[in-house]
């Protein structure tokens, strides 16, 4: 008696289907990586900052100043002066950063990051 082989494995449109998913995963992924790399970058500048001598005493453009040079190194283009504001806290500043990204993904749809950060510049350092 002849015995029947099942054949196993994927047929090449499931193959495609599932090329074309995980293409799209990775497309929508290249999109969001630069959004939230840039929000690290702000968040390091932001503690950094934070933890430089005498930082709680300067007026607050000249804390403004030295966040952007900060910024400056790491590329970042969507944070402006106008998304950067102060607070008189008791032995400092607190320094809040609020911006939004918007990246086209598909045609007429975008993709939007909306940020908002903050933190205290005191005398005893960052928190």
């Amino acid at each position: 008696m002849k015995t029947m082989k099942t054949q196993r494995g994927m047929t090449l449109t499931s193959f495609l289907m599932v090329l074309a998913v995980v293409g799209f995963i990775l497309y929508i992924g290249m999109k969001l990586f630069p959004m939230y790399s840039e929000y690290y970058a702000v968040r390091t500048a932001m503690k950094s900052l934070a933890k430089e001598q005498g930082v709680n005493a300067m007026e607050p453009g000249r804390v403004q100043e030295l966040f952007f040079r900060r910024l400056d190194i790491s590329y970042s283009e969507n944070v402006k002066p106008a998304n950067v504001k102060f607070e008189r806290v008791s032995g400092g500043w607190n320094m809040k950063v609020n911006y939004e990204v918007r990246r086209p993904l598909i045609g007429n749809l975008d993709v939007v990051g909306k940020f908002d950060t903050q933190q205290e510049m005191i005398a005893s350092g960052a928190q």
